[in-house]
């Protein structure tokens, strides 16, 4: 999962970011808010802002992030005391705020709560679950291993379930912010289809998917 971190302590920033990637998480990192807000388009799954940054303020990117992600998690770190400010933070789209100091583990399980399926397996129906912490779909007592784009699809579509999933939201999240083509992300979702051997995935025309379970 890519993450932007925008910190401009730098001490902060490089602890911050060490201890992420030794999570497994990709961790692009800035300390100026104009760099970063350059960068917001690159298919981040989590974006890690703070307020007071060099040139752009962490609220005026934090709004622009939801002029193209619309649910994507935005986790403010801030050392302000400002009501009206943390107030204006949620009303644009935080989802949630951490005030320093902080403990590293903290902001690691806001993290987690936010942008990961919690249950190691995850079932669809009676028969058949997916294990999320080895990439594998058991169905009918047979285990199926999925590549790493077909995991992140699996993921993006439990952590969604019933609802629309757009290909933007699935170039973006399991591409990671390189280009993919329509036909590149319906064979994708056609190898997945092929693996469940049931039809849990809806095509919607023109739009995208939803994933329908129990």
């Amino acid at each position: 999962m890519k993450i932007l971190l925008l910190e401009d302590n730098k001490k902060l920033n490089s602890t911050i970011k060490k201890r992420l990637e030794l999570k497994g998480y990709k961790i692009s990192s800035f300390i100026d808010g104009q760099e970063a807000l350059d960068n917001i388009t690159e298919g981040f799954s989590c974006f890690i802002l703070d307020i007071n940054v060099p040139n752009i303020d962490g609220i005026t990117i934090l709004e622009k992030i939801r002029t193209y992600y619309s649910d994507v998690p935005i986790i403010i770190i801030s050392a302000t005391v400002e009501l009206d400010m943390i107030k204006d933070a949620y009303d644009l789209g935080c989802s949630e705020y951490l005030k320093k100091p902080f403990f590293i583990d903290e902001l690691e399980i806001k993290i987690e709560k936010l942008c990961q399926i919690k249950d190691e397996k995850i079932r669809f129906d009676e028969n058949c679950f997916f294990d999320y912490k080895s990439s594998t779909i058991c169905i009918d007592n047979e285990i199926i291993r999925l590549t790493k784009k077909e995991r992140l699809l699996m993921n993006l579509f439990l952590t969604k379930k019933n609802q629309v999933i757009t290909y933007n939201a699935i170039e973006n999240y399991v591409w990671e912010g390189s280009f993919a083509s329509i036909d590149s992300i319906r064979s994708l979702v056609r190898r997945l289809r092929k693996n469940l051997k049931k039809e849990y995935i809806e095509t919607v025309v023109d739009t995208g998917y939803i994933f329908t379970c129990i």
